[in-house]
C-alpha cells in the first residue's frame, strides 16, 4: 500500500482486473492464458488484490428493469446540521437505495434508488421526508439510462 492508501497496481493486475470485470466466473487458468503468465501468478495476484481490498467481492450484473424495477430516482438531500451519521445509516439500510454519496454543493447527500412502482417511490419519498434529520429532498426521475457501468478500471 502507498501513503495515499492505494494499492500498488501494475499492468498485469489491471489486465487481471479487466478480465474479472468482464466475467468474474472466468477460471484462473483462462486468465493465465490470456495474460501469458502462470496460474500460480494469477492466484497470487488475485489473493493480494483481495487482501488489499481492491477486489471487495464477486457478483452478477443484473438487469434491474427485467427484475421489475421500472423507475430509477435520483434524490438530492439536504441534511439537518450535524445529522450526517443518521442519514448515512438510513441510506445504508433502505433496500431500494443502490448508491448514496456524501457530496459538496448546495445539497449534502445524493441518492440513487430503484423502484418497481410509483407507489414504492412515493412511500420512499414520504418516509425519507418524515425523518427528522432531512430538511429537504429534491427527487428526479430517470427517463432513459444512457450508461450505467461501475466497472471502471
Amino acid at each position: 500500500m502507498t501513503d495515499s492508501g492505494q494499492s500498488e497496481i501494475d499492468d498485469l493486475d489491471r489486465r487481471i482486473l479487466s478480465i474479472l470485470c468482464e466475467d468474474s466466473r472466468v477460471s484462473c487458468r483462462k486468465i493465465a492464458q490470456r495474460c501469458k503468465v502462470s496460474v500460480g501468478t494469477v492466484l497470487a495476484r488475485i489473493k493480494r488484490l483481495e487482501q488489499a481490498g481492491v477486489i471487495r467481492g464477486y457478483t452478477a450484473l443484473l438487469d434491474h428493469e427485467k427484475l421489475g424495477y421500472q423507475l430509477t430516482a435520483i434524490a438530492e438531500i439536504t441534511v439537518t446540521k450535524g445529522k450526517f451519521l443518521e442519514m448515512e445509516q438510513a441510506a445504508r439500510k433502505h433496500p431500494n437505495v443502490c448508491v448514496a454519496y456524501d457530496i459538496t454543493g448546495l445539497t449534502d447527500v445524493f441518492v440513487i434508488a430503484k423502484f418497481r412502482t410509483r407507489e414504492e417511490l412515493g412511500k420512499f419519498t414520504k418516509t425519507m421526508l418524515a425523518m427528522p434529520f432531512i430538511d429537504r429532498m429534491n427527487t428526479h426521475l430517470v427517463l432513459t439510462t444512457i450508461k450505467e457501468n461501475f466497472r471502471l478500471l
